[in-house]
Parts: C-alpha cells; structure tokens; sequence
C-alpha cells in the first residue's frame, strides 16, 4: 500500500531504500496495520540459554517469570486499521517502552537492546536470531498511544498481570502525594514571552505568505524581532522594560489586525501560532486610551488558563508555598502494607495550577474501575476537606484520613471566643441554640463564595445586645452568624478536628510518610520530576510508561527479598534528644 506506480516507496518520512525496507517493521501513519501475535510461549532456545547465562535471573526475566506476558496485540487493535503492511507487535513496542523507562534507555539504545539483549528477548518471547526493528518504531508507537491517550492501557496491563499474581489486591490501605513536573521548554519573563509569541507568529506568516508579510512589517520589526529574546538585550530599567513591553503589544495589534484584514491570505488566521499570538494579546494587553498598554499583575488570568510559551501551549505556571513551576503535576497513589510490594495504583497528570482537593474524586473512580478501592486513603491536607471526607465514604466506602483544616478564626482558635463547636444545632427543626440558651431567629440555605452549599444561620440582636456572653460570642453591632456546612460535612469536620489532635490517629497517619520515597525514586531513578515531551498528553504518557517501570523495578526489589531503603538521618538530627 506504501508502494507507488515507480516501485519507489511514497512514505516520505522513511530513509530506508525500498530494498532493505523490513515490512514488519513500517510503522508509518495509515500503511501498517496489526497482525496479532502470541507471545505466551517463550522459545525453546531462547528460553534454555537465557536460564544457563543468567542462573540466578534478571530483572526482565523476573518480571518475565512472574507476570507472564502482561501485554497482549488485541489490547492495542483500536490504534490501528485493518488493512495495511503488518505493524511490529504493540504487546512488544510496549513491553519494550516500559524496560526503556525502567532503564533510562533512548531509543536507539532500547532498539540495541532488543536486538543483542538476551534477557529481554527472553521477556519479548523472540527467537535468538530476531533482529528486532528500527528505533523510529517507538517514538512512532508513542505517538499512536498519546493521540489516543490509551497510555493508560500500558499501565493498568501491569497492574492487571500484578493483580493476577496476588501481588496486589483491593482493601487495606493505600496513601497519595503529589510533586511539581517541569516543562521541557525553558521558563520565559513576562517581556520575554510576548516578544518570543510575536516572533514565532511572525516566522509562521512568513512560511506562509511571505510576500504579504514584508507590505505589512515595519522596518524596525526586522531589528526587534528577527532574533530569540535570549539573544536580544532588554532595558536594564523597569521603566524602559514596560515601554519596550507596550511597543511590543502594539505591534502584534497591529499584525493582528493586518491578518483579519480582507486583504490578507486565506487561512492566516488559523495558523496556530497566529491563534496562540491571539489569546496572548488578549491576556497580556488592553486599550488604554487608544494605546495598548500591559495589563497589571493582578488583571491577567488565573493560572490555570493563563499561556506561559508559544512552544508549549498546555503548559502552565504553578506555586506551592515557595516554589513556582512552569508545566505539570503528577499524583501518584500506591499501596502501603508491609506484606506486599509497595506498587502504584494510579498515576494522574495535570496542568501545574490544579488544586490537589480537584483530582481525588477521579483517583477513586479510576481505583474503582480497576477494581482496587482502598478501605482507607492516607493523604496530606491538600487533599482533606470535609465534602471530600463525606463523598469518599459515599460513594466508595473509602474512609479518606488526612489533617483537615483547623479554625482560622484567631478569636475562635484561641478557645476565647465561641465557635461553631459551642452551639447545639438541630438539623431537623432547623434551628440553633447559642450558649446563652437563645434560638435562632433564621436559618436559610444558601452557597459558599466557591459554590457549594452551606447554611446561614443568625441570632436576634435583641438577644445579643443585653447578653452577658456577648464579648466571647461576637463584636458585630447585630446578632451573631453563623454559616454551617450541610449536616453530614458539619459533623465530620467536628470529629476530625477532635481525632487528629490524638495519638491514634498520628501513629495511624504515620503511615503516609512513605509516599514520599516514592516521589524521590520516581524522581531520582525515572526523571519523573521533568517531562520529556511537549504536552500535556505526551507528559501523561511518560508518566504511566514511569509508572508502570517502577511497579517493575518493586516487584523484582520484592522476588529478590531486598528490603526497602531506610530514611536517612543526618549525624546532627541523630543527636536530637528523645525525651
């Protein structure tokens, strides 16, 4: 089907000659398609001479041994067509990408390894004299896999084989953390980013219609924008770095408006960079006056919507406490009980400025779909709120421990002041009783300033006003408020704040610390903590093939009795008295 009318080869992006061209290797967009291939049965030879080199095993033939096969073609049949050149196995491409990351291999390295490697044969099933594929096959299969975002297939495909070797099972207790993901392209300034849009807007339009691009360029665009900003040299003083920011924004508008002009080409608009040099504008500028002007700090948008670089679109900024990132987050879920491997369970890859509270309910359904629910989930606060305590518990039985807020009232927290804790409430008549024995004169529901519902409850200032409980009760000239979460949320927030302050509940939530070595292994061993592609689907695919390669590298620690590593203790924080 590659093969024109000359005899030529027509997939452009190959530089095999058609004579050495490997079929079975051809990978290329809609001229490959899957012939399924079983890989159950390791070859006699193969399998006879890996056992004599490798006496004691490896890592693949472990993993090999315990798993069996974990990946199979029709796992994979959706990503590909029905007719076509047959594609090399994707059961292999897979198995081969997951000992890739568990290595730290390129590709061409992985590819090497496929063809030399005697103990990935053996986990492939290939026959000794297989001479594997090319390279360029699995940068090819990675695509398939994030334009389709079935990277998540490759990782659950380990859990699955994991789970039928009674490795890991459903129930008992399971902890979550989170760590920041960099962006693969470098962090810009504000100055920077504008001037690097417009640059790479302006390159676009060149390719497309240069000669409509030079009537309408400036001269001095030439001098300005013709090298990277890294290259260029900004205003040293704030003052002369705004009006360059200002100059620049007025000439993207007038680009801008030079390309929905009904002069210009057909199609300009819809380049992409020209779009991206659109929404930027909008963010970064307004009209002051009949002039652009840089908006202030505090009038751009929030994070989570806001563009950071035109070569990394899904990119976004986030913070946490200290430390700022351009790029991602990844949430990592594994179970913690000290008679099995400690493996991950679910991996979840978000853009950099999503709350950690946003995401729990989608790590318990996808932990329900795989049919590995937790009875408890030990998270840090971030996670902890008391709707998402009650939805845990509703709808899947999970009991979600971690620290919920404490009172941020000053007067209220230093046990001065009464708080909501100090009226009796009865949800049923929907009235309350303050300490001085009043009832409430209203009660009503309404919503939070997020949206979520909640009940405003007030006191008559006729009962307030004489009161002799007034000063600890409230300094409004009127009655006092009071605003109450829905009842279930109410009254677990009031038992939590009374069970974390005990030393059951510390020694019990002593058992989420271990997350965090697992952050530092993904980090330390995988690169977990910077992204390899561009975008945010590229980002999740490497994060569940890393997943997958660290339940690898666990269970093989786990077959081979090495136990885990201590946490180390400086000599000076050992010294640290006891007592």
């Amino acid at each position: 089907d590659a093969v024109g009318k000359s005899g030529a080869c027509v997939t452009t992006a190959c530089v095999t000659p058609l004579g050495l061209c490997r079929p079975s290797s051809c990978f290329w967009g809609g001229f490959v398609s899957l012939r399924g291939v079983d890989l159950a049965e390791i070859p006699e030879e193969t399998g006879r001479l890996a056992r004599a080199v490798f006496p004691k095993g490896c890592l693949a033939m472990r993993v090999r041994d315990a798993l069996g096969p974990v990946f199979a073609d029709a796992d994979f049949e959706e990503l590909f067509p029905v007719r076509g050149r047959p594609a090399v196995s994707p059961a292999r491409l897979a198995l081969v990408s997951v000992l890739q990351f568990a290595e730290g291999l390129t590709d061409r390295q992985a590819a090497h390894a496929v063809r030399s490697r005697l103990d990935w044969k053996y986990a492939l099933s290939l026959e000794l004299a297989d001479t594997g594929f090319d390279f360029s096959v699995l940068s090819e299969f990675r695509a398939r896999l994030a334009e389709s975002d079935a990277g998540r297939a490759v990782f659950d495909a380990v859990l699955t084989a994991a789970t039928d070797a009674g490795l890991v099972t459903a129930g008992k207790r399971q902890r979550t953390d989170a760590t920041h993901v960099l962006a693969v392209t470098r962090d810009l300034s504000r100055l920077e980013f504008v001037v690097e849009t417009l640059r790479t807007a302006l390159n676009q339009i060149a390719e497309a219609a240069g000669d409509w691009l030079v009537t309408v360029a400036a001269p001095e665009w030439f001098d300005r924008y013709s090298a990277r900003p890294e290259d260029s040299r900004f205003p040293s003083r704030w003052a002369g770095r705004v009006e360059h920011g200002d100059q620049c924004g007025a000439d993207g508008t007038v680009l801008l408006r030079a390309v929905w002009s009904a002069a210009a080409p057909p199609g300009l608009r819809h380049l992409p960079a020209v779009e991206f040099l659109r929404q930027t504008w909008v963010q970064q500028f307004h009209q002051v006056d009949d002039a652009v002007r840089w908006r202030e700090p505090k009038n751009t948008p929030p994070g989570l919507i806001r563009l950071r670089t035109p070569h990394e679109p899904e990119a976004r900024t986030g913070a946490k406490r200290d430390l700022g990132w351009s790029g991602y987050k990844v949430h990592l879920s594994e179970t913690c009980e000290p008679d099995a491997p400690h493996l991950i369970t679910h991996i979840h890859t978000t853009p950099a400025p999503v709350t950690d509270d946003a995401v729990l309910e989608d790590i318990h359904t996808a932990l329900a779909e795989r049919g590995l629910v937790p009875d408890e989930h030990l998270v840090d606060a971030g996670y902890v709120d008391a709707e998402q305590i009650h939805h845990a518990r509703r709808d899947h039985s999970i009991n979600l421990v971690g620290p919920v807020g404490k009172n941020t009232n000053r007067q209220q927290a230093s046990g001065d002041f009464f708080d909501s804790t100090r009226f009796t409430i009865d949800w049923d008549q929907r009235r309350a009783v303050c300490p001085g024995g009043h009832t409430s004169v209203s009660w009503r529901d309404a919503q939070s300033h997020r949206g979520t519902p909640v009940t405003r409850v007030r006191f008559a200032e006729r009962h307030c006003g004489p009161c002799d409980l007034r000063t600890s009760c409230t300094t409004a000239g009127t009655g006092r408020n009071l605003t109450l979460r829905p009842k279930a949320e109410h009254e677990i927030l009031q038992q939590a704040r009374i069970e974390q302050d005990t030393d059951h509940w510390r020694r019990r939530y002593g058992h989420r610390a271990g997350v965090e070595g697992t952050i530092s292994q993904g980090v330390q061993a995988f690169g977990l903590r910077r992204s390899r592609y561009r975008g945010l689907s590229k980002t999740r695919l490497q994060h569940h093939f890393t997943g997958a390669a660290v339940n690898f590298a666990r269970i093989d620690a786990w077959l081979t009795g090495r136990p885990l590593a201590r946490t180390r203790v400086s000599p000076f924080a050992a010294l640290r008295p006891t007592g």
